[in-house]
């Protein structure tokens, strides 16, 4: 008999850019934070991301490091960001900000701030 094949779920990862901004957001914090990824109804196109600092991991939390940050997402979102991409880019006048790259959404809304 042969063992049942398990499924990795790949998660959400950061680039080194996005890993050195969070740390920045992170100096000084007395706890130990982490970057969460999650998604909520919300937008013109359905979906939003909710990206912020936390500090309280779930046992069903996708847990990925990269550069000694961490990234979360809960397992009810995990689902719709699997393989995305978290960069941090500063493009002068432009802004700067967090940006994902998304392999599952389908869609998004003009304005940027919703995917389907």
């Amino acid at each position: 008999m042969t063992a049942p094949e398990t499924t990795r779920i790949e998660g959400v990862k950061l680039t080194s850019d996005a890993a050195a901004k969070v740390k920045t957001l992170m100096d000084g914090e007395q706890t130990d934070y982490f970057l969460r990824l999650g998604v909520k109804r919300a937008g013109c196109s359905g979906f939003a991301y909710d990206m912020f600092l936390d500090s309280v991991m779930d046992p069903t939390d996708v847990v990925n490091e990269t550069d000694g940050v961490r990234v979360a997402v809960d397992a009810q979102s995990v689902e719709m960001v699997e393989g995305a991409v978290i960069d941090f880019k500063d493009d002068g006048l432009q802004g700067a900000g967090f940006a994902i790259d998304n392999p599952t959404a389908t869609g998004g809304c003009g304005c940027g701030k919703s995917f389907s």
